[in-house]
């Protein structure tokens, strides 16, 4: 039995995947935890999808995706702010036209050359046939994203919580916020290989959204974020060996089953507790 359990630790393409999507997953849930903080989930959707024509481009070039979809990202990321500024656009408006317009581009330059874009890499993810390559560019990715985020997660906060704050000690929330969204996209390359672009988004939301459930404290948040996004993508791609399955599907299932645990279940803010201090509550007013 124990031997069956250990079974994809005997394999290097394994153990790569489990180790660089527990990586991966840990950044995306660090950053869900802004996005919640934020309420700019509808972004990481946006960016997630907009890399779509980064990708198709590179393909068909014959360069590393990750940097076209970078550029991509980056692109989009940037039109988000510089409409967000300059314009009286609401703010989901303003994700709804970069949204569809860069991943309307990407489809149509996957329609010129069908041959040499993987489509199912793009929409489903392939964590267990990247290459060297492949891996070196991921975890380049997550090491500087964890590395800066580390460093600038008090910055990061305080921009979050209060923009006119930041400004009065001396922070620039522009400059951090550009700083955000190139981590952001930056991250979603990366997430792009192990789920998908369609699943890219339950990674940078779904933890963040869990860790909300349990904690009003935010550095406490935080740390759950990680937890839950790094162990859910670590044991998904275990799993995975196993189910013979998508590797994004299953860690997107296991992050779902977490999230829907939680909101019944949590100590403060899950259902059942909600739904037993509404009724104390009307039990209160009544008497």
């Amino acid at each position: 039995m124990l031997e069956a359990l250990l079974e994809p630790f005997s394999y290097n393409y394994m153990v790569n995947a489990m180790w660089v999507s527990a990586l991966v997953g840990g950044v995306c849930a660090f950053l869900s935890a802004y996005l919640m903080l934020k309420g700019w989930s509808l972004i990481g959707d946006a960016l997630s999808h907009s890399i779509v024509p980064g990708v198709a481009g590179a393909y068909m070039l014959g360069l590393p995706f990750a940097l076209g979809a970078f550029v991509a990202g980056g692109l989009a990321a940037s039109s988000i702010l510089f409409l967000q500024q300059r314009s009286k656009l609401k703010e989901d408006a303003i994700i709804g036209v970069i949204f569809t317009s860069f991943f309307g581009l990407g489809l149509f330059m996957i329609s010129l050359s069908p041959m040499s874009v993987s489509i199912q890499t793009i929409t489903m993810g392939n964590i267990l046939a990247i290459t060297p390559t492949d891996t070196f560019q991921l975890v380049i990715i997550g090491l500087v994203s964890l590395c800066v985020l580390a460093t600038k997660w008090k910055d990061f906060m305080v921009t979050f919580f209060d923009e006119n704050h930041a400004r009065s000690i001396g922070l620039s929330p522009d400059l951090l916020k550009i700083l955000f969204f190139t981590i952001l996209a930056a991250s979603c390359v990366a997430a792009l290989q192990t789920v998908g672009a369609f699943l890219v988004i339950a990674m940078v939301v779904t933890p963040g959204a869990t860790a909300y459930l349990l904690t009003d404290k935010f550095p406490r948040l935080l740390i759950i974020s990680v937890i839950i996004g790094t162990l859910s993508s670590f044991f998904g791609a275990y799993i995975s060996y196993f189910l013979n399955g998508a590797t994004g599907g299953i860690i997107v299932s296991i992050l779902t089953l977490i999230f829907i645990s939680t909101f019944i279940l949590a100590p403060k803010h899950g259902y059942f507790k909600s739904k037993s201090r509404a009724s104390l509550e009307a039990d209160t007013n009544y008497g």
